[in-house]
């Protein structure tokens, strides 16, 4: 994928530097359209829908423990490498492809073809 946000192909939105999400955090972005949460687990970059199922609240201002995501409202935990609510089976976020590039992350938000 090209650093270019230009070139970056259909889909792909830049959300900012990569170094200010050091592990163990989670951030709130726009891309295009959508709010996203993108969590740091241990260098690894995972981005969900960032609005939450239950009552709109913003993920990507939760508390991020290992692999588990919980929004700051009403404490609903959401498993960020699935996007699936911890006691639903059903109910699950929407997640999203996550490169880094020249440290500037990438989020894309329709799947790939």
């Amino acid at each position: 994928m090209p650093d270019d946000p230009q070139t970056a192909g259909p889909g792909w939105h830049d959300l900012g530097p990569a170094h200010q999400l050091p592990p163990g955090e989670v951030i709130e972005a726009v891309a295009g359209d959508r709010i996203v949460a993108v969590a740091n687990v241990d260098g690894e970059l995972l981005a969900l829908d960032g609005i939450c199922a239950h009552q709109g609240g913003p993920l990507g201002k939760g508390r991020l423990e290992a692999c588990t995501l919980t929004c700051p409202w009403h404490g609903w935990q959401y498993d960020v490498r699935t996007g699936r609510q911890q006691l639903s089976q059903t109910i699950r976020q929407a997640s999203f492809a996550v490169q880094v590039r020249s440290d500037r992350i990438w989020v894309r938000l329709d799947p790939p073809a």
